[in-house]
């Protein structure tokens, strides 16, 4: 009896240490993928990926079509004083028509100044479009005309809505197709992040079989495929697969595999149960309309 009990201690003592004798981070993924993967995905090592508490910074922002940016040009001159006829410098709005305000990329990369022309910035960054905007508008004869200097022009540009770059959340609807949402990249998101945006998991969704696929720019190119741990990251905290999101990520969450075949099943035999209930309703008003002559006929 003594002999078994301390069997059971010692087997007990073992599960134990086989669960806590795990360093770093502890997974629990299950089998976590895309189809037509040739092997289950495995974490990336430490220090090879972006995650929550090792970020980088993104590197200097090109602006593309749709963005809406914050554009104001003024010229700085020195003006003296009608009294005193000391100098100082004033910041004063350009002639003719002021620029000033939001004013979106078009389809074709350009931002419309009204009557100063339009100027191409797609494919630039904030210091080189607002160098492209005062060369534009320095070249307008009207600023010759008036005797204005160009370097009195000084533009100041920043983005307000960032809609060019962004990361897409994925669901599986387990048969019934798939919901997309898709959000702009702000810099500093991770995956907990953006399926906080989108209020969190559904119910159909996998806590086991979640994936960031990252964007390759060519066909045959190896998959770049993150799982994510997300017990892990929201159950004990450990931030090894809270990615950094980048621009372009699809953040994708698999289906549970009972939801995919209940429902696989429901649209395989609903056909068919819908094929045996007219069958039976249409036999069976058949057989009363039968039974009802006959009674009548006695």
């Amino acid at each position: 009896m003594r002999v078994g009990r301390r069997c059971g201690t010692v087997a007990v003592g073992v599960f134990l240490l086989s669960l806590l004798g795990g360093v770093g981070c502890h997974h629990t993924l299950g089998e976590a993928g895309p189809r037509g993967a040739s092997a289950p995905i495995a974490v990336p090592p430490p220090g090879t990926v972006p995650v929550e508490l090792d970020k980088i910074m993104l590197p200097p922002y090109v602006i593309e079509a749709p963005d809406q940016l914050l554009i104001e040009v003024v010229q700085r001159a020195k003006v003296p004083d009608p009294v005193t006829k000391v100098e100082s410098v004033q910041t004063q709005r350009l002639p003719v028509q002021p620029i000033s305000g939001s004013f979106q990329v078009r389809p074709d990369g350009t931002v419309s100044l009204g009557f100063w022309g339009g100027v191409a910035v797609s494919g630039l960054t904030l210091e080189q479009a607002a160098e492209a905007i005062r060369r534009h508008v320095v070249a307008n004869p009207v600023l010759s005309e008036l005797k204005t200097k160009p370097e009195s022009i000084v533009v100041i540009l920043d983005v307000l809505a960032y809609n060019s770059k962004r990361y897409y959340v994925i669901f599986d609807g387990a048969g019934f197709g798939e919901q997309v949402v898709s959000f702009p990249v702000t810099g500093s998101e991770t995956v907990l992040d953006a399926i906080s945006n989108v209020g969190g998991i559904s119910d159909v969704g996998s806590k086991r079989n979640m994936w960031v696929a990252r964007r390759t720019p060519h066909a045959g190119q190896p998959w770049q495929i993150l799982p994510i741990d997300w017990v892990g990251l929201t159950q004990h905290g450990q931030t090894c697969t809270n990615y950094q999101v980048m621009p372009g990520d699809r953040i994708y969450v698999k289906a549970q595999k009972l939801v995919t075949i209940d429902r696989t099943l429901t649209r395989i035999f609903a056909p068919i149960e819908r094929v045996f209930g007219i069958t039976l309703l249409g036999s069976s008003t058949v057989n009363q309309i039968s039974g009802r002559g006959n009674g009548f006929g006695n």
